[in-house]
């Protein structure tokens, strides 16, 4: 059975744009022919690009559907950044920051917005070097990065400045949550954060993790 824009609509909840699904259909054909030459996904992650990759990605979207400044960790492939971006494209004063130290796949993004017109901003260096970015932000994500343990404190200079973070995490998460327990509740750094765990769309061992900043006591 084939699964394609019309069943990523069915499932993702609603309607989507022609518009955007134009721009995803240019993602995933670019992803096919940058693939033929250097290390973006395999052949078998290019046939799961709509049933996985880009309803994983674009569930986001029902999380902070008023968002309008974004910046992912660790961009790669472009997912989520990539699908956020297709989304938004049309909303005024919108903007999504990939952060990606590899030159090639930063290339690639590029590429990627350029042909298919998204409002991206591409950032070819370590997450370390980026800091808190061009902030504020209304919203942190990474995909595959790391786990949180490491992962918040990689996104702590965007988080503290009110960011919320949406952090794809599988099936492992509760292994997750405890080794992150004391970057949670403080650390060194005395700022704590509050772990929400929401349904993935996408996978039912998967879940997004919203992680914000707790106020001060």
């Amino acid at each position: 059975m084939t699964y394609g824009p019309d069943e990523f609509q069915r499932d993702l909840g609603f309607i989507v744009p022609r518009e955007t699904i134009a721009r995803l259909e240019t993602h995933h054909r670019l992803l096919r022919e940058w693939s033929e030459r250097m290390n973006l996904v395999g052949p078998k992650e290019l046939d799961l690009f709509w049933s996985r990759h880009a309803l994983d990605s674009a569930q986001l979207i029902k999380f902070a559907s008023q968002a309008k400044r974004w910046v992912d960790l660790g961009s790669g492939a472009g997912f989520p950044a990539l699908v956020v971006a297709a989304f938004i494209a049309d909303q005024p004063d919108t903007a999504v920051h990939l952060v990606e130290s590899t030159g090639k796949k930063a290339a690639f993004l590029r590429a990627v917005g350029e042909e298919a017109g998204l409002p991206i901003k591409v950032f070819n260096q370590r997450i370390e070097e980026f800091g808190a970015g061009e902030g504020p932000y209304d919203v942190i994500t990474a995909r595959a990065l790391a786990p949180l343990n490491r992962l918040i404190p990689y996104a702590k200079p965007i988080l503290d400045r009110g960011a919320q973070g949406l952090f794809h995490k599988g099936a492992d998460l509760d292994a997750e949550l405890a080794a992150a327990n004391n970057v949670l509740n403080g650390g060194a750094s005395g700022i704590r954060y509050r772990a929400d765990v929401l349904e993935s769309l996408s996978d039912p061992r998967g879940r997004i993790v919203r992680i914000t900043r707790r106020a001060r006591s």
